[in-house]
C-alpha cells in the first residue's frame, strides 16, 4: 500500500495564506501555518515565510490592530492606558519628566576612572583589593 502524498503549490498556499491573514486578523507566521492545509515544514521549505506579499499582509493587520488599540486607549477613562499612550507619543524630555527615577548614563565626554580601594595591613603597608602592595609615587606624593 502506498500513501498518496499531498502536493502543494507555493502560489496556491500563498493565496490561501493571504486570505487567512485578512479573514482571521492573523499577525504571526505560526498562526498562518496552523490554518493552512500543509505542514509548517512545507510552509518553510517552499519559502513562504520569505514572501513579501505574506509579510506585508501580516504587517498591515498588525498596524491596524495597533492603531485600534491606541484609539481605544485615547478614548478610555483608564489613567494607566492614557499614560501608556502618552509614553508612546512623548519626546525624550517628556519621558524623563514623567520618570520616577532618572539616571544619566552619559559621562559628558569624561573618562570613567573608578577610585581604587586600599587596605592597611597590620604592618602598616597598604594593599589593593587584589593584594598588591601600593606603590608610592614620588611625584604625586602618594
Amino acid at each position: 500500500m502506498s500513501k498518496k502524498r499531498n502536493t502543494y503549490e507555493a502560489e496556491d498556499l500563498e493565496k490561501q495564506a493571504i486570505a487567512l491573514i485578512e479573514a482571521h486578523g492573523l499577525v504571526f507566521i505560526d498562526d498562518v501555518c496552523a490554518y493552512l492545509p500543509c505542514s509548517r515544514k512545507t510552509f518553510y521549505d517552499k519559502g513562504l515565510d520569505k514572501l513579501h506579499t505574506i509579510k506585508d499582509a501580516l504587517a498591515k493587520v498588525r498596524v491596524s490592530k495597533k492603531v485600534a488599540l491606541r484609539k481605544n486607549w485615547e478614548e478610555s477613562q483608564n489613567a494607566t492606558l492614557q499614560m501608556g499612550l502618552y509614553k508612546l507619543l512623548a519626546t525624550p524630555e517628556e519621558l524623563a519628566a514623567l520618570s520616577m527615577q532618572h539616571i544619566d548614563h552619559s559621562t559628558k565626554g569624561e573618562s570613567i576612572n573608578p577610585k581604587r580601594i586600599f587596605f592597611i595591613d597590620t604592618d602598616g603597608s597598604e594593599r589593593d583589593e587584589y593584594g598588591n602592595k601600593r606603590e608610592v609615587s614620588p611625584i604625586m606624593g602618594e
